[in-house]
């Protein structure tokens, strides 16, 4: 029965790495950067959701909402200010900046409220349990899975259905030639910027209605870790960063229930070592080779 509930929170968990890794991949897979500040638009998007729901006394959607909302604009106003003067630059200057934004907006976030942690309150998500054949599930769990779907189809949706999804995925395929058909790759990129930045605002209040505490460099380590998970599904490649992000969960859990719970967060890093020698491309990529 235990096992069972293990299962769950490891899907619950994946499914949050998942929303946050879609942004990585996302963001790789149309200008080939690795966003390391991503993570950190996940910690901002905790804190909007805490300060909506105890300040504005807002429910569980709205913050929900206004998170992404804010994340989404933060994620556009980081790529023009911090990466777009540097799109035709060396891969290494444009990691180096985004290592270099992680910190600005770690320590920003530190220097203008402190570097003490918040606790969501207790009530914003029901805390009662569903019996399934017998096992008690936490409905938060439940509520916390559903609502990465529902999202995850919605960028599915966008992506294949509309005109902007079209264009991110021209643009993936061969900015110039986009550029020829007419397409705005700038605005492209910051559209596929600003979705990201969206999944992973909702990531971080979703990950505080269930952990409870927040801090300031809350970030770094799911961060991390979505980043693994998109490696493990396919860099650039949007149902393997979903695939990905769920498998890493369902990883992190079962090793807890086996107990290892001190190995946990090493585990993930473990996978990443394993997947980069004997699976690089990931598990949907494809070898593909580069001319020099």
């Amino acid at each position: 029965m235990e096992f069972v509930q293990q299962l769950v929170n490891g899907i619950s968990l994946g499914s949050i790495y998942a929303l946050i890794a879609l942004g990585y991949t996302m963001v790789y897979g149309i200008v080939k950067l690795i966003n390391f500040a991503h993570g950190d638009v996940f910690m901002v998007g905790a804190f909007v959701g805490f300060y909506a729901i105890t300040i504005l006394d807002m429910s569980f959607f709205p913050a929900l909402i206004l998170a992404m909302v804010v994340c989404a604009l933060f994620g556009i106003l980081v790529e023009r200010i911090a990466y777009k003067p540097l799109r035709n630059a060396t891969r290494i200057a444009a990691l180096i900046t985004a290592i270099g934004v992680s910190l600005l907006i770690e320590y920003g976030v530190i220097y203008f409220r402190g570097a003490q942690p918040e606790a969501y309150p207790g009530d914003v998500l029901p805390t009662s349990s569903i019996d399934i054949f017998g096992v008690a599930i936490s409905s938060q769990s439940l509520f916390i899975l559903t609502i990465s779907i529902v999202l995850m189809v919605i960028l599915q949706f966008i992506v294949h259905k509309t005109k902007i999804g079209k264009a991110m995925r021209a643009v993936s395929f061969d900015a110039e030639a986009a550029r020829l058909m007419g397409i705005n790759v700038d605005n492209t990129i910051s559209a596929t910027f600003a979705i990201g930045s969206a999944l992973a605002g909702a990531a971080g209040v979703i990950f505080g209605t269930y952990y409870i505490k927040i801090e300031p460099l809350m970030g770094v380590l799911p961060g991390l870790k979505a980043f693994v998970a998109a490696v493990l599904g396919g860099i650039g490649i949007i149902p393997g960063a979903m695939v990905g992000g769920l498998l890493l969960g369902l990883i992190e859990s079962l090793v807890s229930a086996f107990g290892y719970s001190l190995w946990r967060d090493a585990v993930a890093f473990v996978v990443l070592i394993l997947i980069l020698i004997f699976l690089p491309s990931g598990l949907f990529g494809k070898n593909r080779r580069e001319k020099v």
